[in-house]
């Protein structure tokens, strides 16, 4: 197939790119001083499948500190879905995230609320989480509409996707590097009670590819549906580092919602995770 990856240096690119090496690939980053919507503007080409990854993220610190770059996320996705009406691909992956999903659901860890794909109405919108939730939702509005002009749109929701190779301004990543030099104290943003859905990179492609295969157009989770706190991810970490540091706190650092766990039960019908964390971490320190 002719395939069109954008932001393909990134994380979840990376790893995609790895899935797809018997492809034809178009792969555009801003890594390579390629903007995808520079591209949009001029390019003709009609793929057989565009996996749309481009997004300014950049973890919690980028999120709650810098919104203003963030909703540059708003002109990628537009520019990106009006390109696809004019070239008409024949199926579009796009990544939305749990981001996306009300703040109001995410705001106690006593609930211990899991985000269904339905806890996600366009009809009925609730403050998603900063400009990354609000542009992801608007993302979705604009996938529907390509849908209803007869593109195919796959749309997924990620949770907390972590690797290996994940950069340092997320949590896993931050973590992988601190338990590697076995740092002590060993710091965790916010209480450390604030809870997360981790899922392994591996599991977001092979499931992603498993959607596209069954041809299954629903919005869908990536997730576990496991919830797992910071602190309990430090003590994993440093018990896999085979050490027992002094966890610390830091509460003047971005906290970000209390309790983001998936519903997977949508994306069990195709596809279940084969990566725990506790593997995840095995394989990141060794």
């Amino acid at each position: 197939m002719k395939i069109l990856v954008t932001g393909h240096r990134g994380f979840v690119g990376r790893h995609m790119m790895l899935a797809l090496h018997r492809h034809e690939i178009v792969g555009i980053d801003l890594v390579e001083g390629n903007d995808c919507r520079d591209f949009f503007r001029v390019d003709d080409t009609r793929f057989d499948l565009v996996i749309h990854l481009a997004a300014i993220v950049g973890g919690r610190l980028t999120i709650d500190g810098q919104p203003l770059q963030v909703a540059t996320d708003l002109a990628i996705d537009s520019d990106m879905f009006q390109w696809a009406m004019r070239t008409r691909p024949r199926r579009i992956v796009y990544y939305s995230s749990s981001a996306a999903y009300p703040t109001r659901l995410q705001e106690s860890r006593e609930l211990a609320f899991k985000l269904h794909e339905d806890d996600l109405r366009l009809d009925e919108i609730h403050a998603p989480d900063q400009t990354y939730g609000w542009a992801k939702l608007t993302g979705e509005m604009l996938a529907g509409f390509a849908e209803a002009a007869g593109i195919p749109v796959h749309i997924f929701r990620p949770f907390s996707g972590y690797g290996e190779d994940q950069d340092a301004s997320y949590p896993f990543g931050a973590f992988r590097d601190r338990a590697r030099v076995h740092a002590d104290p060993f710091e965790v943003w916010g209480t450390g009670q604030q809870v997360r859905d981790f899922i392994h990179i591996d599991d977001v492609v092979a499931a992603t590819f498993a959607a596209v295969r069954q041809d299954f157009r629903e919005p869908v989770n990536l997730c576990t549906g496991r919830p797992t706190s910071f602190l309990e991810l430090a003590e994993m970490f440093t018990r896999e580092a085979g050490y027992q540091p002094l966890i610390r706190p830091r509460s003047d650092k971005p906290v970000g919602v209390q309790y983001r766990v998936g519903d997977p039960t949508r994306m069990l019908q195709f596809y279940t995770p084969k990566i725990t964390i506790e593997e995840g971490i095995r394989r990141t320190l060794e």
